[in-house]
């Protein structure tokens, strides 16, 4: 019998749409800037919105964010999308709109083109996903990296100069705002800085004069809450003078863009009746005097202050806050300043144990344990993130991220823990048979005197 073989005519299938997103950024938060981000963001709505196949699934955007820096908010959701395998491509400008590090801009890539995600680079006309697209992006991406250094040290030499002739480069304080190259008093804010001088020389504490600004509904430069640190960093700030003492700090590498405290690399300068004082000198003068009293009086009375390897180091990522040292009764953990002053409502960080920081600072380090002097001459400072990853800031640019998991209680406990409650548990149930049993032979001695009272009778 011959096999008779036919063509299934196939189905119509209709075609699948492809989600796409788009980024931008702008590394300004200046209006100029801002009205350039906005036109970006409704140029990708309309591309995307209006071209056959493509499903629009958003627009992420940073505002004021380096293109060197990771640590960008919008960036970082743009890629959880993609983890998520709910892109399939990005549409950005450039590559220098995407990232400026080289080692940032092909990592990301990488980890795209096996998520399935392709971006577009439309400047250079560039698919991620090509044949050549990686060793493309390679040459230009290094361009684009030195190009952003080149920028970096045109501004340095821009702020420099601007220094030598007495005038900021810019600056966000309480109490003023910058107009021109000179820093005008808001008289509103004036006030509420005249009333922390005071306050601490009638001699109010710091936490008691942050209370009374909150009471009184009073905010932040930047819109926050008072807390003693901010206080004392306006107590601490010679610019409420009148006068102003410039460059003293540096960025030592424009990719991290981390602030160097000035110890003398670079030159300082003094600048006498640069604007209109807030208060005077010889209030600045007696409030420095009262900080230091306070300071020799305090550790007189509870002795030095001791300093341990993390301390200092450990910055939290939710709120910005350094890290402080607690013992619970497991051991010793670190865990938020913030959350530890005002609860998970107001930062959601996780506390982390101190021997889990060393092993995973010795693993960071490649060294069998965790060593102290190598910690503290190679770790710059540590992110704690609220997901359990910790990273590691080398001080040679480089960062190590690690994870940790959240032991229960009961993992937690070690053997002398587990057998010291086993015996605080043996020693309450004997405690209670004990006195139930004393509690039966009062009762029965009790009934037993009613018993031959009664007989008597």
């Amino acid at each position: 019998m011959e096999k008779k073989i036919h063509l299934v005519a196939r189905q119509p299938q209709k075609p699948k749409l492809l989600r796409v997103v788009g980024y931008a950024r702008v590394s300004s938060g200046k209006e100029a800037m801002l009205h350039s981000l906005a036109a970006q963001v409704d140029y990708y709505q309309n591309l995307i919105c209006h071209t056959p196949g493509w499903q629009y699934c958003g627009v992420f955007s940073d505002e004021a964010f380096t293109g060197t820096k990771e640590e960008r908010p919008g960036f970082q959701k743009l890629l959880e999308k993609c983890r998520n395998h709910e892109v399939d491509i990005i549409i950005t400008k450039s590559i220098s709109r995407f990232a400026r590090n080289t080692v940032t801009l092909l990592e990301t890539v990488r980890e795209l083109k096996l998520l399935g995600v392709d971006v577009f680079f439309e400047k250079e006309n560039l698919h991620s996903t090509s044949g050549d697209g990686e060793l493309m992006l390679s040459i230009l991406a290094s361009f684009a990296q030195e190009e952003s250094k080149s920028v970096s040290d045109n501004m340095k030499w821009r702020i420099q100069t601007n220094f030598k002739e007495g005038m900021p480069w810019n600056a966000t304080l309480l109490g003023y705002r910058y107009d021109n190259g000179v820093l005008m008093v808001v008289p509103t804010e004036a006030e509420v800085v005249r009333f922390i001088f005071e306050s601490y020389l009638d001699g109010a504490g710091t936490q008691k004069i942050a209370n009374e600004l909150n009471a009184k509904g009073k905010i932040t430069r930047k819109g926050c809450t008072w807390h003693k640190s901010s206080v004392m960093k306006i107590l601490c700030n010679y610019t409420y003078t009148g006068n102003l003492i410039l460059q003293t700090t540096y960025l030592s590498d424009h990719i991290t863009k981390k602030p160097c405290k000035n110890n003398g690399e670079l030159p300082k300068y003094h600048v006498e009746d640069a604007h209109e004082p807030i208060i005077s000198m010889e209030q600045y003068l007696a409030v420095q005097a009262e900080i230091n009293r306070r300071t020799e009086q305090y550790q007189r009375c509870n002795g030095q202050k001791t300093i341990y390897p993390f301390t200092g180091k450990l910055v939290c990522e939710s709120c910005g806050k350094h890290y402080q040292r607690k013992k619970t009764a497991t051991g010793y953990v670190w865990i938020c300043s913030t959350f530890n002053r005002e609860g998970k409502s107001a930062c959601p960080s996780r506390q982390i144990p101190e021997n889990v920081l060393e092993q995973l600072s010795a693993d960071a380090l490649k060294t069998a344990k965790f060593d102290v002097a190598q910690f503290e001459k190679q770790i710059e400072y540590i992110d704690i993130c609220q997901d359990c990853t910790v990273k590691f800031h080398i001080c040679d640019g480089r960062v190590e991220t690690r994870t940790w998991q959240i032991r229960s209680r009961a993992e937690s406990w070690t053997h002398e823990m587990r057998e010291e409650a086993r015996r605080k548990s043996y020693d309450n149930q004997y405690k209670k048979i004990l006195i139930n049993f004393l509690i039966k032979d009062l009762y029965f001695g009790y009934m037993y005197q009613k018993v031959q009272v009664f007989c008597a009778i």
